[in-house]
């Protein structure tokens, strides 16, 4: 018998291939994922847990899985230090945020 208990953990597919297991909570920082897997949505990712983005790269996805945990361990804090982002992926990671919502 299925639950209709959501997943604590999801799947981000990258557009090559790569996939990051990340907790649902860390990706709902993005509006976008926590609008795809919220289970009153009956998208097919609240389904099967596994959201596949196909326009951002394996290597921006996973600079944006690290800032979903960096916000969420600094989310209370005021002196919050900054995130090493390396300047090549400046304008990529610009665009997955609008992409994502984030």
């Amino acid at each position: 018998m299925a639950s209709n208990k959501p997943r604590e953990w999801v799947t981000l597919v990258s557009s090559d291939g790569f996939e990051f297991v990340v907790q649902r909570e860390a990706a709902c920082v993005s509006g976008a994922l926590r609008r795809m897997l919220d289970p009153k949505s009956n998208f097919s990712e609240a389904i099967s847990g596994r959201c596949v983005l196909e326009n951002i790269n394996g290597v921006v996805l996973q600079k944006v899985c690290e800032y979903f945990y960096y916000n969420l361990r600094n989310a209370d804090r005021q002196d919050v230090p900054d995130m090493e982002i390396p300047q090549e992926l400046c304008l990529e990671l610009l665009m997955a945020a609008d992409y994502l919502d984030t």
